[in-house]
């Protein structure tokens, strides 16, 4: 009896390891629950009820063992699932955006504590207990740097490169939100003449945002001329800070 015994063992071994190392997509719980009728059929067979019990549980134990270390074997590291660099077993929030930047523990930070995630603020430095909208800022998004050449609505390159990474966030983080893209110039020229370059400013902004992926009926524009100066007129500095282009959350 006893040679049957070590054979039953041994037949029962084999068919679960081969069937453990076939699991790809499966549980380790399916594996384990395998094991367990396979170590009870093979109890059952042998000698009865209590060989049933004992099957039952050594069956399940080696199973899932086997089974778990197929898996982990397979892919050479732990899963992430969302894929944020950190697996799922210390991962507390598994499913973040792709794209997010996340800490040790897999959640996305909030250096300002604002509420908007780092990876999507567009104001990372907000004031503590500032109220702010949907990209992270207190007031208008002021887009430094966005110029354009002379006398003209054409983006310089270095405005460009200022500009893609925003166009990019809006429509990957914030593609909900609706921007109103308005455009403000300085003092110098008629009336008439920095209204009008306000607005095909604006439009030239909204258009290069269009082109790298955001949706146009969220980026409606408005130009306001010389009407909301920020700066002195009287100044080159000042007329430079009221050349601008501002994202304001509708």
């Amino acid at each position: 009896m006893r040679i049957y015994k070590k054979l039953i063992a041994m037949l029962a071994a084999g068919i679960l390891v081969t069937g453990c190392a076939t699991v790809e997509t499966e549980s380790w719980q399916n594996c384990a629950i395998g094991g367990a009728l396979l170590g009870g059929a093979g109890g059952a067979f042998v000698e009865g009820a209590t060989e049933v019990a004992v099957g039952t549980v050594a069956g399940g134990i080696v199973g899932g063992a086997l089974c778990d270390k197929t898996v982990l074997d397979k892919a050479g590291v732990e899963p992430d699932t969302d894929n944020d660099g950190v697996v799922d077993s210390r991962d507390e929030c598994p499913n973040s955006p792709e794209g997010a930047v996340v800490g040790k523990n897999g959640c996305t930070a909030d250096s300002d504590g604002d509420g908007v995630a780092d990876y999507k603020d567009q104001c990372p430095d907000s004031a503590p207990g500032a109220k702010v909208n949907a990209l992270g800022c207190a007031k208008a998004l002021v887009l430094d740097g966005v110029n354009f050449h002379t006398g003209s609505a054409e983006l310089t390159e270095s405005a460009k490169a200022i500009l893609l990474p925003i166009a990019v966030a809006h429509h990957t983080h914030h593609a909900d939100v609706s921007l109103v893209v308005s455009g403000h110039t300085d003092s110098v020229g008629s009336v008439a003449y920095n209204q009008s370059l306000s607005e095909r400013r604006a439009a030239s902004v909204r258009a290069f945002m269009i082109t790298h992926g955001c949706d146009a009926a969220k980026l409606p524009t408005k130009g306001y001329g010389e009407s909301k100066a920020v700066a002195d007129n009287g100044t080159s500095a000042g007329r430079a800070k009221n050349r601008r282009v501002e994202l304001n959350v509708k």
